[in-house]
């Protein structure tokens, strides 16, 4: 079982990045994959999550509106689309799965990807 994260990168305030997670090793539409971040000197939190078996999304308040959950058709791919990035989006993105149904919390999460890091800066 793999998670692999990508697609972090530098942008600018206001900007925009999509970073994408690919799965291998297992059936992704038996499980439902979050996006989490860490920044510096904090806790991991949770953002978005998808349960792929009926689609379903949930985002917290702090990105709702500006980050958006999906998953490629036909791949093993969930993509998180970030728009109007703030400085305060700064911090390692990691991906995780777990079996069926999405939850925001990182310890009920069984797989891990290794985190992709995006910066907001000017």
């Amino acid at each position: 079982v793999q998670l692999q994260a990508s697609g972090g990168g530098l942008v600018q305030p206001g900007g925009s990045l999509r970073i994408s997670c690919d799965a291998s090793g297992f059936n992704l539409d038996d499980y439902a994959i979050a996006w989490f971040r860490r920044a510096p000197g904090q806790e991991r939190v949770g953002l978005s999550c998808l349960t792929t078996r009926d689609g379903k999304t949930y985002n917290v308040d702090s990105v709702r509106g500006r980050f958006t959950i999906s998953k490629e058709n036909a791949e093993p791919t969930v993509h998180l689309q970030m728009n109007n990035l703030k400085y305060e989006d700064t911090a390692v993105y990691y991906c995780a799965a777990r079996p069926f149904v999405g939850d925001s919390r990182p310890g009920v999460y069984d797989f891990w990807g290794q985190g992709t890091l995006v910066t907001v800066s000017s």
